[in-house]
């Protein structure tokens, strides 16, 4: 299924031109427009789906399987000492284009780029409840 009015459906399927690294018939891997490191690449699915909620299950382990096997020539050719995946689903969480899609950025030291968080502090008693309330 296609999303008329995508643009990741539309590069995906080859209707927009893009440099791509891997394609097969349910996923094209292109080099990002914007980078935040030299290499940085998408992981598109051919099919639309808004974010890991729509995914199926097969195919969330097929863009696994598709970005070990990117990471792993990339990490070779590239000379990169490290890899983020990153997957943003909804506005809160800075996902722009709602087309599932897997962000694969080589890491270089000295790259200039942070991915981070600041921890929380929490009691013992706080995760706890969290772990009841997600468990039962």
């Amino acid at each position: 299924m296609r999303k008329d009015n995508c643009i990741f459906c539309k590069i995906a399927n080859g209707e927009i031109p893009s440099k791509t690294l891997y394609e097969d018939d349910r996923f094209r891997v292109i080099l990002d427009l914007g980078p935040a490191t030299k290499g940085h690449a998408l992981i598109l699915p051919k099919d639309h789906y808004a974010d890991i909620f729509e995914l199926p299950e097969e195919s969330a382990g097929d863009v696994m399987r598709v970005a070990k096997k990117m990471v792993l020539k990339m990490k070779e050719k590239l000379g990169c000492e490290g890899f983020n995946l990153v997957q943003n689903n909804g506005d809160l969480a800075g996902q722009t284009v709602f087309h599932f899609h897997m962000h694969l950025i080589p890491r270089y030291r000295a790259d200039g780029q942070t991915i981070a968080w600041k921890p929380q502090e929490v009691s013992d008693e706080e995760l706890e409840e969290i772990k009841n309330q997600i468990v039962g």
